[in-house]
């Protein structure tokens, strides 16, 4: 299974040519930074947006509202998980 988290847009690079110089996205999420493609996704987000990441490229475009929403589930469940002891990789 995979779970994608939201990474939000730093900046916008290329563009000029489709083939030989496609538009990159610089994402960031809790200080990880990556580059990723921009072909696939839904529309091309502007930068402040939140994209889903799939192997390397965008496959959706979120609004900073629902980005922000989805991220505050994830971390209530992590929090949850991990008070049960049933996060994975952690250890009792």
């Amino acid at each position: 299974m995979c779970l994608a988290i939201p990474m939000q847009v730093v900046e916008i690079k290329g563009g000029a040519d489709v083939l030989l110089d496609p538009q990159i996205a610089l994402v960031e999420n809790d200080g990880i930074r990556k580059e990723i493609r921009l072909e696939m996704a839904d529309r091309i987000p502007l930068v402040g947006e939140y994209v889903i990441i799939h192997a390397g490229f965008a496959i959706h475009t979120l609004t900073v509202e629902d980005a922000e929403y989805n991220l505050s589930l994830m971390r209530q469940m992590a929090e949850s998980l991990e008070q049960q002891g049933r996060l994975p990789g952690v250890s009792e």
